[in-house]
């Protein structure tokens, strides 16, 4: 029996030759499972940042990626892992950028019906974000000469200039001393 079975020499557990072999087969290296994990992470990370760098005005697209919890070597499963999240990352925005792209065409068809035809689209605004474009520019349709325009069916598409201008903000608070009523006249007759 002792020639059947091998010492490890982990602390006495006796193990087949066979079952000793394979285990050392299965951890001895995980280096090009590791590595091709790795450039599977990196093609996705790079598609990521791709559909972030392309969908650039639209807000609310998360491309960042999480960190692996320190410095440390990532074994097999935390690498698969990681590619998996990043694989249902994609898809997510994929789909949030596929619905955002069929929403935006409809507002664009939409808007060129409304240039063509502005009595039918009485009161509609569309802007610029509504049809996926930078900028505070936007469309309305209203009357033509205000009331009587409504009452005589004068329709129009006004196109706003765009962004308005930045305020100055509040007043900066000033330096100098105020001088209450009373004491002011006072002031003038010492002069």
């Amino acid at each position: 029996m002792p020639d059947l079975l091998e010492r490890s020499s982990a602390g006495g557990v006796a193990l087949p030759p066979d079952a000793a072999r394979l285990e050392s087969l299965l951890v001895a290296d995980e280096r090009p499972a590791r590595s091709e994990l790795r450039r599977q992470i990196a093609r996705l990370e790079r598609e990521l940042g791709e559909l972030f760098a392309s969908a650039f005005p639209r807000k609310g697209i998360e491309w960042s990626v999480a960190p692996g919890g320190g410095p440390r070597l990532l074994g097999v499963g935390e690498l698969e892992q990681i590619r998996d999240e990043l694989a249902e990352r994609i898809a997510e925005v994929k789909g949030v950028l596929g619905e955002r792209a069929y929403v935006e065409t409809r507002n664009r068809e939409v808007l060129e019906r409304m240039v063509a035809n502005p009595e039918k689209f009485k009161w509609v605004r569309i802007s610029n974000v509504d049809v996926g474009e930078q900028g505070c520019r936007h469309w309305h349709s209203r009357p033509r000469w205000g009331l009587l325009g409504m009452l005589m069916g004068w329709w129009r598409v006004k196109l706003s200039s765009g962004c308005p201008l930045p305020s100055a903000g509040p007043e900066p608070r000033s330096q100098l001393v105020r001088i209450p009523m009373g004491s002011a006249t006072r002031f003038d007759e010492d002069l």
